[in-house]
């Protein structure tokens, strides 16, 4: 199966107070370390609702406002175009991914990571399914995994969330 890693990273870091991508950990950005993760497990990389040097990015779909859910769309369109079977995804804000999540997550997708929606794994063919999804007004992206009937997948040792300055682990 070739898998597209996403890396939804559109929204504007409120909470964080800052640019939470590139905040860091043992001195390496979020971002960086999310990439290399995926990078491990998948085919290519791509950075969803956001410019960001050195990593092929693409704009959220069908435009910027639709939450993770929009760089979930843009992701599935933009791997249907590159003949890609499937899109894992991640926010840019989850540090932690198993080694071999793509393994956890292949066995009946669509699949998402335990109660992180952002982190799942997604077949091309849902690209439709998406598009009239968002065209309702809905953009939750629990909603829509609950739509299409992903699986909850327990993930061990839970994966962070890092949607504070106060959640990056202490080093």
């Amino acid at each position: 199966m070739r898998v597209l890693g996403a890396i939804l990273a559109g929204g504007r870091s409120r909470r964080f107070g800052s640019d939470k991508a590139h905040a860091t950990i043992d001195g390496e950005r979020l971002i960086d370390l999310v990439a290399r993760s995926l990078a491990a497990q998948c085919e290519a990389v791509v950075v969803c609702g956001r410019e960001e040097d050195g990593i092929n990015s693409i704009p959220d779909w069908p435009e910027p406002g639709h939450g993770p859910l929009g760089g979930l769309n843009a992701a599935l369109h933009h791997a249907a175009i590159e003949g890609v079977d499937a899109v894992l995804s991640c926010g840019c804000d989850v540090p932690n991914l198993p080694t071999d999540l793509l393994r956890q997550l292949e066995q009946g997708a669509p699949a998402i990571a335990g109660e992180q929606p952002v982190v799942g794994l997604w077949p091309v063919s849902l690209a439709l399914a998406c598009d009239s999804y968002l065209a309702t007004g809905q953009r939750s992206l629990y909603g829509f995994a609950d739509h299409v009937g992903a699986r909850r997948v327990p993930i061990e040792p839970p994966l962070a969330n890092i949607n504070h300055p106060s959640d990056l682990p202490d080093r």
